[in-house]
Protein backbone atom coordinates (compact mmCIF):
# COMPACT_ATOMS: atom_id res chain seq x y z
CA UNK A 1 0.00 0.00 0.00
CA UNK A 2 1.44 3.52 -1.00
CA UNK A 3 2.33 5.53 1.90
CA UNK A 4 0.40 9.11 1.84
CA UNK A 5 -1.15 11.89 4.06
CA UNK A 6 -4.89 11.90 4.86
CA UNK A 7 -5.55 14.35 3.30
CA UNK A 8 -4.23 13.12 -0.32
CA UNK A 9 -6.35 9.86 0.45
CA UNK A 10 -9.64 11.80 1.18
CA UNK A 11 -9.17 13.51 -2.14
CA UNK A 12 -8.29 10.76 -3.98
CA UNK A 13 -10.99 8.78 -2.34
CA UNK A 14 -13.76 11.24 -3.34
CA UNK A 15 -12.52 11.68 -6.71
CA UNK A 16 -12.64 7.86 -7.39
CA UNK A 17 -15.93 7.74 -5.41
CA UNK A 18 -17.19 9.98 -8.40
CA UNK A 19 -17.76 13.05 -6.23
CA UNK A 20 -18.37 16.15 -8.46
CA UNK A 21 -18.38 19.10 -5.46
CA UNK A 22 -17.39 19.61 -2.44
CA UNK A 23 -19.63 22.59 0.02
CA UNK A 24 -17.53 23.86 2.98
CA UNK A 25 -16.25 26.66 5.11
CA UNK A 26 -12.57 26.76 6.38
CA UNK A 27 -10.99 26.12 7.54
CA UNK A 28 -11.33 22.45 7.33
CA UNK A 29 -10.14 19.63 4.47
CA UNK A 30 -6.99 22.41 3.65
CA UNK A 31 -4.99 19.14 2.23
CA UNK A 32 -7.37 17.58 0.52
CA UNK A 33 -8.56 20.86 -1.25
CA UNK A 34 -5.39 21.60 -2.16
CA UNK A 35 -4.41 17.97 -4.00
CA UNK A 36 -7.84 18.69 -5.70
CA UNK A 37 -6.27 21.43 -7.83
CA UNK A 38 -6.00 18.81 -10.70
CA UNK A 39 -9.07 16.91 -10.02
CA UNK A 40 -12.17 17.34 -11.55
CA UNK A 41 -13.74 18.29 -8.47
CA UNK A 42 -15.61 22.04 -7.73
CA UNK A 43 -14.40 23.40 -4.43
CA UNK A 44 -17.72 25.62 -3.60
CA UNK A 45 -16.62 27.93 -0.68
CA UNK A 46 -19.54 29.09 1.01
CA UNK A 47 -20.31 32.00 3.45
CA UNK A 48 -21.81 29.80 6.28
CA UNK A 49 -21.58 26.05 7.43
CA UNK A 50 -25.50 25.48 7.24
CA UNK A 51 -26.08 26.43 3.63
CA UNK A 52 -22.40 24.49 2.84
CA UNK A 53 -24.80 21.36 4.26
CA UNK A 54 -27.59 22.90 1.60
CA UNK A 55 -26.08 22.88 -1.11
CA UNK A 56 -24.78 19.01 -0.29
CA UNK A 57 -28.14 17.74 0.17
CA UNK A 58 -29.20 19.80 -2.95
CA UNK A 59 -26.84 17.85 -4.92
CA UNK A 60 -27.60 14.85 -3.03
CA UNK A 61 -31.20 14.51 -3.98
CA UNK A 62 -30.90 15.77 -7.57
CA UNK A 63 -28.21 13.36 -8.37
CA UNK A 64 -28.69 10.51 -6.10
CA UNK A 65 -24.97 10.84 -5.43
CA UNK A 66 -23.89 11.53 -1.92
CA UNK A 67 -23.06 15.13 -1.14
CA UNK A 68 -20.10 16.40 0.65
CA UNK A 69 -20.29 19.58 3.02
CA UNK A 70 -17.30 20.46 5.87
CA UNK A 71 -16.63 22.33 8.56
CA UNK A 72 -14.00 22.75 11.44
CA UNK A 73 -15.03 22.19 15.10
CA UNK A 74 -16.26 25.64 16.11
CA UNK A 75 -18.62 25.54 12.74
CA UNK A 76 -19.51 21.64 13.17
CA UNK A 77 -23.03 22.83 15.10
CA UNK A 78 -24.06 24.62 12.39
CA UNK A 79 -23.43 22.25 9.82
CA UNK A 80 -25.02 19.87 12.06
CA UNK A 81 -27.92 22.14 12.25
CA UNK A 82 -28.24 22.09 8.13
CA UNK A 83 -28.30 18.24 8.32
CA UNK A 84 -31.71 18.31 9.95
CA UNK A 85 -33.66 18.80 5.96
CA UNK A 86 -30.99 15.90 4.71
CA UNK A 87 -32.01 13.73 7.62
CA UNK A 88 -35.93 14.11 7.16
CA UNK A 89 -35.61 14.34 3.31
CA UNK A 90 -33.54 10.79 3.16
CA UNK A 91 -30.71 12.59 1.58
CA UNK A 92 -27.32 10.95 1.49
CA UNK A 93 -25.33 13.76 2.51
CA UNK A 94 -21.87 13.19 3.66
CA UNK A 95 -20.10 15.75 6.34
CA UNK A 96 -16.38 15.82 7.42
CA UNK A 97 -16.60 17.76 10.85
CA UNK A 98 -13.16 18.93 12.89
CA UNK A 99 -13.26 17.69 16.19
CA UNK A 100 -11.40 17.21 19.60
CA UNK A 101 -7.97 15.27 19.03
CA UNK A 102 -7.73 12.52 22.16
CA UNK A 103 -4.53 14.50 23.74
CA UNK A 104 -6.18 17.58 23.91
CA UNK A 105 -9.61 16.61 25.09
CA UNK A 106 -10.37 18.24 28.79
CA UNK A 107 -7.40 20.63 28.75
CA UNK A 108 -9.03 23.87 27.40
CA UNK A 109 -7.94 23.28 24.26
CA UNK A 110 -8.62 26.09 21.27
CA UNK A 111 -12.22 26.32 20.52
CA UNK A 112 -12.65 22.85 22.59
CA UNK A 113 -16.14 21.47 22.34
CA UNK A 114 -17.64 18.24 22.16
CA UNK A 115 -19.55 18.81 19.11
CA UNK A 116 -20.06 14.81 18.32
CA UNK A 117 -23.26 14.51 20.50
CA UNK A 118 -24.83 16.88 18.28
CA UNK A 119 -24.69 15.16 15.47
CA UNK A 120 -26.06 12.07 16.99
CA UNK A 121 -29.35 12.91 16.08
CA UNK A 122 -29.03 14.82 13.03
CA UNK A 123 -27.29 12.15 11.31
CA UNK A 124 -28.27 8.16 10.13
CA UNK A 125 -24.70 7.44 11.42
CA UNK A 126 -22.38 9.29 13.22
CA UNK A 127 -18.27 8.37 13.37
CA UNK A 128 -15.04 10.02 15.18
CA UNK A 129 -12.07 8.87 12.91
CA UNK A 130 -9.59 9.24 15.36
CA UNK A 131 -6.69 8.17 13.27
CA UNK A 132 -5.36 8.30 9.99
CA UNK A 133 -5.63 4.53 9.51
CA UNK A 134 -9.40 4.34 10.05
CA UNK A 135 -9.82 6.40 7.18
CA UNK A 136 -10.47 3.94 4.59
CA UNK A 137 -12.70 1.69 6.95
CA UNK A 138 -15.06 4.92 7.70
CA UNK A 139 -15.07 6.37 4.35
CA UNK A 140 -16.36 3.55 2.67
CA UNK A 141 -18.77 2.79 5.78
CA UNK A 142 -19.81 6.69 5.42
CA UNK A 143 -20.57 6.31 1.96
CA UNK A 144 -22.49 2.92 2.30
CA UNK A 145 -24.72 4.48 5.26
CA UNK A 146 -25.41 7.06 3.08
CA UNK A 147 -26.88 5.00 0.25
CA UNK A 148 -28.49 1.76 1.51
CA UNK A 149 -31.76 1.54 3.00
CA UNK A 150 -33.76 4.86 3.35
CA UNK A 151 -30.76 7.18 2.52
CA UNK A 152 -29.45 9.90 4.94
CA UNK A 153 -27.18 11.93 6.57
CA UNK A 154 -23.77 10.66 7.88
CA UNK A 155 -21.08 12.49 9.72
CA UNK A 156 -17.35 11.51 9.79
CA UNK A 157 -15.84 13.94 12.84
CA UNK A 158 -11.86 14.12 11.97
CA UNK A 159 -9.43 14.02 15.06
CA UNK A 160 -7.78 17.96 15.59
CA UNK A 161 -10.19 20.89 15.41
CA UNK A 162 -9.43 21.52 12.03
CA UNK A 163 -9.23 17.89 10.98
CA UNK A 164 -5.56 17.79 11.37
CA UNK A 165 -5.52 14.10 10.91
CA UNK A 166 -5.32 14.78 7.31
CA UNK A 167 -1.24 15.96 7.69
CA UNK A 168 -0.37 12.31 9.24
CA UNK A 169 1.07 9.91 7.23
CA UNK A 170 0.33 6.07 6.91
CA UNK A 171 0.08 3.33 4.34
CA UNK A 172 -3.32 3.96 2.86
CA UNK A 173 -5.00 1.73 -0.06
CA UNK A 174 -7.74 3.70 -1.66
CA UNK A 175 -10.11 0.91 -2.43
CA UNK A 176 -13.77 2.41 -3.24
CA UNK A 177 -17.16 0.38 -3.60
CA UNK A 178 -18.80 1.64 -6.63
CA UNK A 179 -21.96 0.38 -5.67
CA UNK A 180 -22.37 2.85 -2.76
CA UNK A 181 -21.54 5.86 -5.05
CA UNK A 182 -25.45 6.32 -5.66
CA UNK A 183 -28.51 5.87 -4.06
CA UNK A 184 -30.38 3.34 -4.32
CA UNK A 185 -27.22 0.76 -3.90
CA UNK A 186 -29.23 -2.29 -3.59
CA UNK A 187 -32.63 -3.54 -5.06
CA UNK A 188 -33.62 -6.13 -3.31
CA UNK A 189 -37.58 -7.52 -3.55
CA UNK A 190 -40.59 -9.27 -1.65
CA UNK A 191 -41.30 -13.12 -2.00
CA UNK A 192 -43.22 -14.35 -5.30
CA UNK A 193 -46.34 -15.39 -3.30
CA UNK A 194 -46.32 -11.84 -1.27
CA UNK A 195 -46.78 -10.08 -4.76
CA UNK A 196 -49.84 -12.33 -5.74
CA UNK A 197 -51.45 -11.70 -2.70
CA UNK A 198 -51.05 -8.42 -3.09
CA UNK A 199 -52.52 -8.68 -6.74
CA UNK A 200 -55.36 -10.28 -5.08
CA UNK A 201 -56.57 -8.22 -2.83
CA UNK A 202 -55.93 -5.24 -5.31
CA UNK A 203 -58.68 -7.04 -8.05
CA UNK A 204 -61.39 -6.72 -5.07
CA UNK A 205 -60.85 -3.67 -4.58
CA UNK A 206 -63.86 -0.94 -5.69
CA UNK A 207 -62.20 2.22 -5.21
CA UNK A 208 -58.49 1.72 -5.07
CA UNK A 209 -56.04 4.85 -5.51
CA UNK A 210 -52.02 4.55 -5.53
CA UNK A 211 -49.92 6.94 -3.71
CA UNK A 212 -46.29 7.85 -4.73
CA UNK A 213 -43.95 8.69 -1.69
CA UNK A 214 -40.44 10.60 -1.97
CA UNK A 215 -38.34 6.58 -1.50
CA UNK A 216 -40.56 5.91 -5.34
CA UNK A 217 -38.58 9.37 -6.64
CA UNK A 218 -35.46 7.62 -5.09
CA UNK A 219 -35.90 4.87 -6.85
CA UNK A 220 -36.94 6.57 -9.95
CA UNK A 221 -40.05 4.21 -10.39
CA UNK A 222 -41.92 7.15 -11.88
CA UNK A 223 -42.23 5.09 -15.28
CA UNK A 224 -42.92 1.60 -13.21
CA UNK A 225 -45.66 3.25 -11.91
CA UNK A 226 -47.36 5.52 -14.23
CA UNK A 227 -47.58 1.56 -16.17
CA UNK A 228 -49.12 0.07 -13.05
CA UNK A 229 -51.84 2.80 -12.83
CA UNK A 230 -52.18 2.07 -17.03
CA UNK A 231 -52.36 -1.58 -16.40
CA UNK A 232 -54.36 -1.64 -13.84
CA UNK A 233 -56.91 1.79 -14.15
CA UNK A 234 -56.15 3.01 -11.04
CA UNK A 235 -55.82 6.55 -10.18
CA UNK A 236 -52.48 7.77 -8.82
CA UNK A 237 -51.30 10.36 -6.59
CA UNK A 238 -47.84 12.02 -5.76
CA UNK A 239 -46.70 13.67 -2.79
CA UNK A 240 -44.84 16.35 -2.23
CA UNK A 241 -40.98 14.89 -2.67
CA UNK A 242 -42.39 12.80 -5.61
CA UNK A 243 -44.25 15.58 -7.62
CA UNK A 244 -42.42 15.26 -10.73
CA UNK A 245 -43.22 11.44 -11.31
CA UNK A 246 -46.43 11.40 -13.72
CA UNK A 247 -47.23 13.85 -15.92
CA UNK A 248 -49.86 16.51 -15.46
CA UNK A 249 -51.82 15.30 -18.32
CA UNK A 250 -52.16 11.87 -17.53
CA UNK A 251 -56.23 11.20 -17.41
CA UNK A 252 -55.94 9.41 -13.98
CA UNK A 253 -53.17 11.86 -12.48
CA UNK A 254 -55.32 13.24 -9.34
CA UNK A 255 -52.82 15.52 -8.21
CA UNK A 256 -50.95 15.54 -4.50
CA UNK A 257 -52.92 14.45 -1.25
CA UNK A 258 -51.89 15.74 2.30
CA UNK A 259 -51.72 18.86 4.07
CA UNK A 260 -49.85 20.36 1.03
CA UNK A 261 -52.51 19.32 -0.99
CA UNK A 262 -55.23 20.05 -4.07
CA UNK A 263 -58.39 19.95 -2.85
CA UNK A 264 -59.67 17.26 -5.51
CA UNK A 265 -57.20 14.53 -4.02
CA UNK A 266 -57.71 14.65 -0.55
CA UNK A 267 -61.72 14.84 -1.44
CA UNK A 268 -60.99 11.42 -3.88
CA UNK A 269 -58.59 10.00 -1.52
CA UNK A 270 -61.14 10.52 1.34
CA UNK A 271 -63.43 8.16 -0.69
CA UNK A 272 -61.39 5.11 -1.07
CA UNK A 273 -61.09 1.75 -0.23
CA UNK A 274 -57.77 0.36 -0.76
CA UNK A 275 -54.34 2.54 -0.83
CA UNK A 276 -51.26 1.21 -2.42
CA UNK A 277 -48.73 3.14 -0.62
CA UNK A 278 -45.47 3.34 -3.05
CA UNK A 279 -41.96 4.57 -0.94
CA UNK A 280 -43.91 5.92 1.18
CA UNK A 281 -43.48 6.25 5.16
CA UNK A 282 -46.89 7.38 5.44
CA UNK A 283 -46.27 10.19 7.68
CA UNK A 284 -48.26 12.99 8.88
CA UNK A 285 -47.60 15.43 5.79
CA UNK A 286 -48.57 12.93 3.12
CA UNK A 287 -51.47 11.66 5.31
CA UNK A 288 -53.11 15.20 6.38
CA UNK A 289 -51.52 13.88 9.82
CA UNK A 290 -53.15 10.76 9.50
CA UNK A 291 -56.75 11.54 8.43
CA UNK A 292 -56.66 10.67 5.03
CA UNK A 293 -56.69 7.48 5.15
CA UNK A 294 -58.72 6.87 8.05
CA UNK A 295 -57.01 3.82 10.37
CA UNK A 296 -60.18 1.70 8.78
CA UNK A 297 -59.02 1.70 5.10
CA UNK A 298 -57.39 -1.22 3.47
CA UNK A 299 -53.73 -0.47 3.15
CA UNK A 300 -51.24 -2.24 0.90
CA UNK A 301 -47.11 -0.89 1.19
CA UNK A 302 -44.15 -1.56 -0.76
CA UNK A 303 -41.06 0.35 1.36
CA UNK A 304 -37.62 -0.05 1.67
CA UNK A 305 -37.44 0.04 5.47
CA UNK A 306 -39.34 -3.12 7.34
CA UNK A 307 -39.58 -0.34 9.90
CA UNK A 308 -41.80 2.04 8.41
CA UNK A 309 -44.59 -0.99 7.22
CA UNK A 310 -47.23 -0.70 9.12
CA UNK A 311 -46.27 1.93 11.45
CA UNK A 312 -49.33 4.48 10.77
CA UNK A 313 -51.76 1.97 9.39
CA UNK A 314 -52.59 -1.98 10.20
CA UNK A 315 -51.23 -2.50 6.30
CA UNK A 316 -53.12 -5.59 4.49
CA UNK A 317 -50.09 -6.73 3.14
CA UNK A 318 -46.33 -4.45 3.84
CA UNK A 319 -44.04 -5.48 0.98
CA UNK A 320 -41.21 -5.20 1.58
CA UNK A 321 -38.71 -3.61 -1.00
CA UNK A 322 -36.87 -1.17 -3.46
CA UNK A 323 -39.90 1.25 -5.10
CA UNK A 324 -38.96 0.11 -8.50
CA UNK A 325 -37.92 -3.49 -8.53
CA UNK A 326 -40.80 -4.62 -6.17
CA UNK A 327 -43.40 -2.98 -9.35
CA UNK A 328 -41.50 -4.34 -12.13
CA UNK A 329 -42.16 -7.74 -10.38
CA UNK A 330 -46.19 -6.84 -10.28
CA UNK A 331 -45.82 -5.63 -13.64
CA UNK A 332 -44.64 -9.05 -14.67
CA UNK A 333 -47.39 -11.17 -13.07
CA UNK A 334 -51.14 -11.05 -15.09
CA UNK A 335 -52.60 -7.98 -13.92
CA UNK A 336 -55.81 -6.97 -15.31
CA UNK A 337 -57.48 -3.64 -15.97
CA UNK A 338 -60.13 -3.25 -13.18
CA UNK A 339 -63.99 -2.67 -13.73
CA UNK A 340 -64.26 0.46 -11.86
CA UNK A 341 -65.19 2.53 -14.45
CA UNK A 342 -67.86 4.80 -12.16
CA UNK A 343 -64.62 5.42 -9.70
CA UNK A 344 -62.38 6.49 -12.63
CA UNK A 345 -65.34 8.74 -13.88
CA UNK A 346 -65.75 10.49 -10.32
CA UNK A 347 -61.96 10.88 -10.15
CA UNK A 348 -61.51 12.27 -13.66
CA UNK A 349 -64.50 14.53 -12.89
CA UNK A 350 -62.96 15.95 -9.53
CA UNK A 351 -60.10 17.02 -11.12
CA UNK A 352 -60.65 18.61 -13.98
CA UNK A 353 -63.79 20.34 -12.01
CA UNK A 354 -60.88 21.35 -9.49
CA UNK A 355 -58.78 22.84 -12.61
CA UNK A 356 -62.15 24.54 -14.22
CA UNK A 357 -62.50 26.49 -10.97
CA UNK A 358 -58.47 27.72 -11.08
CA UNK A 359 -58.78 28.98 -14.24
CA UNK A 360 -59.50 32.64 -13.27
CA UNK A 361 -56.92 32.80 -11.04
CA UNK A 362 -54.29 31.20 -13.49
CA UNK A 363 -55.52 33.61 -15.76
CA UNK A 364 -55.44 36.87 -13.96
CA UNK A 365 -53.56 40.26 -14.56
CA UNK A 366 -54.05 41.42 -11.01
CA UNK A 367 -50.99 43.64 -10.09
CA UNK A 368 -49.12 42.73 -7.56
CA UNK A 369 -49.31 39.11 -9.19
CA UNK A 370 -50.91 36.31 -8.12
CA UNK A 371 -48.79 32.79 -6.72
CA UNK A 372 -51.45 31.40 -9.36
CA UNK A 373 -50.82 33.10 -12.75
CA UNK A 374 -46.79 33.44 -11.68
CA UNK A 375 -46.91 28.84 -11.85
CA UNK A 376 -48.97 29.05 -15.12
CA UNK A 377 -46.37 31.10 -16.95
CA UNK A 378 -43.53 29.41 -15.37
CA UNK A 379 -45.34 25.69 -16.10
CA UNK A 380 -44.73 27.35 -19.94
CA UNK A 381 -41.21 28.12 -20.30
CA UNK A 382 -39.46 25.70 -17.79
CA UNK A 383 -38.03 23.77 -20.68
CA UNK A 384 -38.12 19.71 -20.93
CA UNK A 385 -34.63 17.97 -18.32
CA UNK A 386 -34.83 20.92 -15.81
CA UNK A 387 -34.12 20.57 -12.68
CA UNK A 388 -36.55 22.85 -10.20
CA UNK A 389 -36.26 22.77 -6.45
CA UNK A 390 -38.78 24.23 -4.05
CA UNK A 391 -38.40 25.90 -0.92
CA UNK A 392 -40.74 24.75 1.75
CA UNK A 393 -44.33 26.12 2.79
CA UNK A 394 -46.24 28.68 0.28
CA UNK A 395 -43.81 28.00 -2.38
CA UNK A 396 -44.11 24.07 -2.20
CA UNK A 397 -47.70 24.53 -1.75
CA UNK A 398 -48.06 27.26 -4.75
CA UNK A 399 -45.92 24.75 -6.46
CA UNK A 400 -47.70 21.48 -6.35
CA UNK A 401 -50.96 23.22 -7.08
CA UNK A 402 -50.31 25.60 -9.82
CA UNK A 403 -46.99 24.29 -11.59
CA UNK A 404 -48.21 22.19 -14.75
CA UNK A 405 -45.80 20.22 -16.21
CA UNK A 406 -46.26 17.41 -19.02
CA UNK A 407 -42.36 16.83 -19.50
CA UNK A 408 -39.58 14.93 -18.05
CA UNK A 409 -38.27 17.07 -15.36
CA UNK A 410 -36.06 16.59 -12.28
CA UNK A 411 -37.83 17.95 -8.81
CA UNK A 412 -36.37 18.30 -5.34
CA UNK A 413 -38.14 20.37 -2.43
CA UNK A 414 -37.57 21.19 1.25
CA UNK A 415 -38.72 19.01 3.57
CA UNK A 416 -38.93 21.64 5.97
CA UNK A 417 -36.45 23.81 6.59
CA UNK A 418 -37.50 27.61 5.17
CA UNK A 419 -34.42 29.07 3.20
CA UNK A 420 -33.05 25.69 1.79
CA UNK A 421 -34.18 26.80 -1.57
CA UNK A 422 -31.34 29.10 -2.97
CA UNK A 423 -28.41 26.69 -1.31
CA UNK A 424 -29.66 23.43 -2.37
CA UNK A 425 -30.56 24.82 -6.14
CA UNK A 426 -26.68 25.65 -6.18
CA UNK A 427 -25.90 22.54 -5.48
CA UNK A 428 -28.23 20.69 -7.67
CA UNK A 429 -26.44 23.01 -10.57
CA UNK A 430 -23.31 21.53 -9.33
CA UNK A 431 -24.27 17.94 -10.08
CA UNK A 432 -25.81 19.07 -13.62
CA UNK A 433 -24.00 22.01 -14.66
CA UNK A 434 -25.75 21.28 -18.03
CA UNK A 435 -29.15 21.18 -17.33
CA UNK A 436 -31.37 24.45 -16.37
CA UNK A 437 -31.63 24.69 -12.86
CA UNK A 438 -34.71 26.90 -11.54
CA UNK A 439 -35.19 27.46 -7.57
CA UNK A 440 -38.92 28.86 -6.98
CA UNK A 441 -38.46 30.31 -3.17
CA UNK A 442 -40.18 33.47 -1.60
CA UNK A 443 -38.94 36.57 -0.19
CA UNK A 444 -38.77 34.94 3.38
CA UNK A 445 -36.75 31.68 2.30
CA UNK A 446 -34.29 34.38 0.28
CA UNK A 447 -33.19 35.89 2.81
CA UNK A 448 -31.76 32.98 4.87
CA UNK A 449 -28.89 32.75 2.60
CA UNK A 450 -29.22 35.59 0.23
CA UNK A 451 -25.27 36.02 0.52
CA UNK A 452 -25.01 32.79 -1.01
CA UNK A 453 -25.37 34.74 -4.09
CA UNK A 454 -22.05 36.23 -4.16
CA UNK A 455 -20.41 32.44 -4.12
CA UNK A 456 -22.86 31.52 -7.29
CA UNK A 457 -21.16 34.58 -9.08
CA UNK A 458 -17.82 33.62 -7.64
CA UNK A 459 -17.68 30.03 -8.33
CA UNK A 460 -20.04 30.15 -11.52
CA UNK A 461 -23.46 28.82 -10.56
CA UNK A 462 -25.61 30.08 -12.86
CA UNK A 463 -29.37 28.93 -10.65
CA UNK A 464 -32.25 30.84 -12.13
CA UNK A 465 -33.86 31.58 -8.86
CA UNK A 466 -37.57 32.79 -9.22
CA UNK A 467 -38.60 34.90 -5.72
CA UNK A 468 -41.77 35.73 -5.25
CA UNK A 469 -41.79 39.10 -3.37
CA UNK A 470 -44.64 40.04 -1.07
CA UNK A 471 -42.58 41.26 1.76
CA UNK A 472 -43.26 39.33 4.48
CA UNK A 473 -43.48 35.96 6.25
CA UNK A 474 -47.54 36.11 4.74
CA UNK A 475 -47.92 31.98 5.52
CA UNK A 476 -47.97 33.33 9.25
CA UNK A 477 -51.04 35.53 8.11
CA UNK A 478 -53.62 32.90 9.67
CA UNK A 479 -51.50 31.92 12.59
CA UNK A 480 -51.31 35.56 13.68
CA UNK A 481 -54.35 35.74 13.28
CA UNK A 482 -55.52 33.05 15.16
CA UNK A 483 -53.18 34.69 17.99
CA UNK A 484 -55.05 37.19 18.33
CA UNK A 485 -58.44 35.73 18.19
CA UNK A 486 -59.58 36.97 14.68
CA UNK A 487 -58.92 40.60 16.12
CA UNK A 488 -55.30 41.55 15.33
CA UNK A 489 -54.21 44.65 16.87
CA UNK A 490 -52.71 47.52 14.46
CA UNK A 491 -49.18 46.39 15.51
CA UNK A 492 -49.49 42.77 14.08
CA UNK A 493 -47.98 42.87 11.05
CA UNK A 494 -44.34 43.70 12.65
CA UNK A 495 -44.60 39.78 13.49
CA UNK A 496 -44.64 38.98 9.75
CA UNK A 497 -43.96 42.09 7.44
CA UNK A 498 -40.42 42.84 5.74
CA UNK A 499 -39.27 45.78 4.70
CA UNK A 500 -39.48 46.44 0.84
CA UNK A 501 -36.04 45.85 -0.87
CA UNK A 502 -35.36 44.48 -4.52
CA UNK A 503 -33.52 41.03 -4.73
CA UNK A 504 -32.99 42.26 -8.46
CA UNK A 505 -31.19 45.57 -7.73
CA UNK A 506 -29.13 43.85 -5.22
CA UNK A 507 -27.86 41.05 -8.06
CA UNK A 508 -27.46 43.33 -10.17
CA UNK A 509 -25.15 45.16 -7.91
CA UNK A 510 -23.21 41.61 -6.72
CA UNK A 511 -22.59 40.86 -10.16
CA UNK A 512 -25.41 38.65 -10.84
CA UNK A 513 -28.39 38.99 -13.67
CA UNK A 514 -31.02 40.58 -11.54
CA UNK A 515 -34.59 41.31 -12.90
CA UNK A 516 -37.95 42.68 -11.52
CA UNK A 517 -41.69 41.79 -13.08
CA UNK A 518 -44.91 43.54 -11.89
CA UNK A 519 -46.70 42.71 -15.17
CA UNK A 520 -47.32 39.04 -15.21
CA UNK A 521 -47.54 38.97 -18.90
CA UNK A 522 -43.77 39.49 -18.55
CA UNK A 523 -42.92 37.15 -16.56
CA UNK A 524 -42.34 34.83 -19.72
CA UNK A 525 -39.40 37.04 -21.23
CA UNK A 526 -37.65 37.85 -17.77
CA UNK A 527 -37.02 34.24 -17.28
CA UNK A 528 -35.68 34.34 -20.59
CA UNK A 529 -33.16 37.06 -20.10
CA UNK A 530 -32.49 35.29 -17.07
CA UNK A 531 -31.51 31.97 -18.54
CA UNK A 532 -29.56 34.44 -21.59
CA UNK A 533 -27.42 35.57 -19.48
CA UNK A 534 -25.85 32.61 -18.37
CA UNK A 535 -24.75 34.28 -14.70
CA UNK A 536 -26.76 33.63 -11.38
CA UNK A 537 -30.44 35.28 -11.98
CA UNK A 538 -32.74 36.79 -9.45
CA UNK A 539 -36.33 37.30 -11.14
CA UNK A 540 -38.21 39.03 -9.02
CA UNK A 541 -41.67 38.77 -8.69
CA UNK A 542 -44.04 41.47 -6.90
CA UNK A 543 -46.43 38.93 -5.56
CA UNK A 544 -49.85 39.99 -4.04
CA UNK A 545 -49.21 39.81 -0.18
CA UNK A 546 -53.10 38.89 0.04
CA UNK A 547 -53.05 35.90 -1.72
CA UNK A 548 -52.78 33.10 0.51
CA UNK A 549 -52.02 29.25 -0.40
CA UNK A 550 -55.51 27.39 0.24
CA UNK A 551 -55.31 24.86 3.08
CA UNK A 552 -56.08 21.18 2.96
CA UNK A 553 -59.30 19.89 2.78
CA UNK A 554 -60.62 17.11 5.09
CA UNK A 555 -63.73 15.50 6.09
Amino acid sequence: MPKMTGGRFIAEFLEKSGVDAVFYVPTILSRPLAEMDNMKIKRVLAHAEKSAAYMADGYARASGKPGICAAQAVGAANLAAGLRDALMGNSPVIALSGGRKSMEKHKGAYQENDDFPVFQALTKANFQVDQVERLPDLMRQAFREATTGNPGPVNLQLAGNNGQIEDDYADLEVLVEGRYGKAPSHRFTPPLEEIKEAIAKINTAKKPVIVLGGGARISDAGDEALQFSKKTGIPIATSVASYNLIPEDYELYIGVPGSYSRECTNKILSDADLFIFIGSSTGGQVTHFWKIPSKDTRVIQIGIDPSDLGRNYPNDISLLGDAKSTLQMLLNEDLKRLEIEDWRSHSISLVENWKNSLKPLRESNNIPIRPERMMKELSEIIPEGSVVVSDTGHTAMWTVQNLWLNKKWNFIRCAGSLGWGFPAAMGAKCAFPDKDVYCLTGDGGLWYHFTELETAVRCDIPTITIVNNNNALNQEHDIFMNAYDGKPSNRWTEMWYFNKVSFAELANNMGAFGISVTDPSDIKDAVREAKKSKKPAIVEIEGDVSALAPTAWSK
